[in-house]
């Protein structure tokens, strides 16, 4: 889960916490190299961070344990999302000497986000532009978008990555 550089950096460029950096199964991959260019550059750890929209906490807010919302629409193939996903991370972070961590929260992804990074005192939050697909506009207008909760909701830097309607580069396993 974790790659060490042989020679660890001191924190650099004014920050000494974490970058925090929204994942998602399918997002572009610049969005996760931007995100651990930022952290090596500044010497500092990576903490990937999925949301699940679909569960909740069953042991409180500091709990580990996620169960869904709606246990009937639920696949068998649900649980090995966390699982999938770390390994996904795991290829795409290789070689990039940063020490990286995964976690997997549950609810509105900007709060969850926004008091990840608050809990653990990181520096800034990287998430991805929205892509540009058909009902993207209508979406943005229903719901609004990550990056622009997260910059209502605190006070740490939000880096948001935009990424070309024609970038191939996903966050997926092998055969997806």
């Amino acid at each position: 889960m974790t790659e060490t550089p042989a020679a660890r950096n001191e924190p650099r460029l004014g920050m000494s916490g974490p970058v925090v950096v929204g994942v998602v199964p399918g997002q572009s991959a610049q969005v996760l190299d931007a995100a651990a260019d930022l952290a090596a550059a500044a010497g500092l750890d990576l903490s990937c961070v999925f949301v699940d929209v679909t569960a909740y906490r069953v042991d409180g807010p500091a709990g580990r344990r996620l169960a869904p919302i709606d246990p009937d629409g639920v696949d068998d193939t649900a649980g090995l999302l966390p699982e999938s996903l770390e390994k996904i991370l795991a290829a795409v972070l290789r070689g990039k000497g940063v020490t990286w961590s995964m976690e997997w929260l549950s609810g509105e992804p900007a709060h969850a986000l926004a008091q990840h990074a608050k809990a653990i005192g990181a520096s800034l939050i990287v998430v991805g532009a929205r892509e540009r697909k058909p009902g993207s506009a209508i979406k943005e207008f229903a719901g609004g978008s990550v990056a622009r909760h997260l910059v209502h909701l605190q006070d740490r830097p939000v880096v948001v990555v935009p990424v070309p309607p024609d970038n191939m580069d996903r966050l997926t396993g092998p055969g997806e």
